[in-house]
């Protein structure tokens, strides 16, 4: 796409700060940028700029697949394609809970997303859904995050996932 001389280009990004507790202990802290799936720009740009229904609620899911997240990805798709992690003591996917935005920014770092895990896996990654229901093909995917390194949890490890959404105009 071909922009004019002064046009403006708006920018979203999302940041994902893992935080990895084991026995209380604070063992690996990690920060990611991800993916925005096509699903999720025409989400965004459907109820911003169409009046389509707003979502919500967001929630953030794992996936234990060695996966790389592609534009495609989509809420369907999605928890075969990557392999969703539904092993943690959580009954649904974690509700995001944002604070008001404000700066271009919003973000749920007061009231972190916390998973509880309850068996011996490897995490690759996170998702934003629109649904909470673990393993549920309906909804929009608005995010999808690969870690640079995967997380090798076990019971009762705790996985903290602080998600901050930016949007700039430039």
């Amino acid at each position: 796409m071909n922009h004019e001389s002064g046009s403006a280009i708006l920018r979203v990004g999302f940041e994902h700060v893992i935080e990895h507790f084991r026995g209380g202990r604070l063992i690996e802290v990690e920060t990611v940028y991800n993916l925005v799936p096509t699903e999720g720009l025409n989400h965004i740009l459907n109820v911003a700029l169409r009046a389509n229904s707003p979502t919500a609620n967001w929630y953030v899911a794992l996936f234990e697949g060695n996966y790389t997240p592609v534009a495609g990805l989509t809420a369907a798709t999605f928890p075969a394609a990557a392999t969703e992690c539904t092993a943690y003591d959580e009954a649904n996917r974690v509700l995001w809970v944002p604070a008001a935005a404000s700066g271009g920014i919003v973000t749920n770092s007061a009231s972190k997303a916390v998973f509880t895990m309850n068996a011996t896996k490897t995490v690759y990654g996170i998702v934003m859904s629109s649904l909470l229901t673990k393993g549920g093909t309906t909804g929009a995917l608005v995010s999808a995050a690969r870690f640079a390194s995967a997380k090798s949890v076990y019971d009762d490890d705790l996985l903290q996932v602080t998600s901050s959404i930016t949007m700039t105009s430039s």
